[in-house]
């Protein structure tokens, strides 16, 4: 038993009734989350680029042969 405090059960009423404020905080958060994570720069792959074009054909011969 707790003496001081809301117990779990508590708190969850207490969420329901304000579901609407709840809700509409946790979908703010949710977007905020998305935006952020869309706003991070991508990494240029470089080895795996250069692996692609040497596959494609894009680059020349790495191997010159001497005569």
């Amino acid at each position: 038993m707790l003496i001081y405090g809301n117990t779990p059960r508590d708190i969850m009423n207490m969420m329901w009734k304000r579901r609407f404020k709840f809700v509409t905080f946790a979908v703010l958060v949710a977007v905020a989350v998305t935006l952020i994570g869309c706003t991070k720069p991508k990494p240029k792959l470089n080895a795996l680029d250069k692996f692609w074009d040497t596959l494609g054909g894009k680059k020349t011969d790495l191997v010159k042969e001497t005569k």
